[in-house]
């Protein structure tokens, strides 16, 4: 169970052979509800939305800021609203794919994966990982071509859902930020 103040990598994968996203408007609409619903609950590091899957790399938030941020959640308890919260964004999203496309079922895996970032080695391998992911899978060759990532928001600082200047601060600044995500020779061990 996801817990306050502890930084996660987020991940899901859609059911059988189906697709999570199948056009633009479905990205941004994924990214519109993901911001709705989880920015009041966590803050966001990195993401990338794939064709088939997301990943995502958030701090929860603290305990007080759960429940000052869901005032009209019923159950006050910030574990449960935290489940809750992620239950929303993801049956939001399924009901409108599927009626935009005359789908039935369940859309994602359920339940969704998590990993505790638990170390300095780690905080900064996943971000890494998270903007090379469309290089991985043979989508681009260069991570600033895939638009579906926070890679461009952090390179330029125009989001303000985003925790730009911890990621930044914690590669040094902008440019070194932008320099260690360029160097190719990261990939082989951004993938093991």
């Amino acid at each position: 169970m996801l817990s306050p103040s502890t930084v996660y990598h987020i991940y899901n994968i859609a059911n059988g052979e189906d697709n999570l996203f199948r056009s633009d408007e479905n990205y941004n609409f994924f990214l519109d509800k993901y911001f709705r619903y989880i920015d009041p609950i966590a803050e966001t590091f990195a993401f990338v939305l794939m064709p088939n899957h997301f990943h995502l790399m958030v701090r929860i938030r603290s305990e007080l800021e759960i429940t000052n941020n869901i005032k009209s959640e019923k159950i006050k308890k910030p574990k449960k609203i935290l489940s809750n919260q992620f239950g929303r964004l993801f049956n939001s999203y399924s009901k409108a794919f599927n009626k935009m496309y005359g789908r039935n079922g369940s859309l994602f895996q359920r339940p969704f994966k998590f990993k505790e970032v638990e170390n300095d080695s780690y905080f900064t391998q996943l971000i890494l990982y998270i903007h090379n992911n469309p290089i991985k899978h043979g989508f681009v060759k260069n991570i600033y071509d895939w638009p579906y990532s926070s890679i461009h928001q952090l390179s330029k600082n125009n989001s303000d859902k985003l925790n730009y200047s911890e990621v930044i601060d914690w590669f040094g600044d902008a440019d070194q930020f932008k320099k260690v995500h360029e160097r190719i020779e990261h990939l082989k061990s951004v993938f093991d």
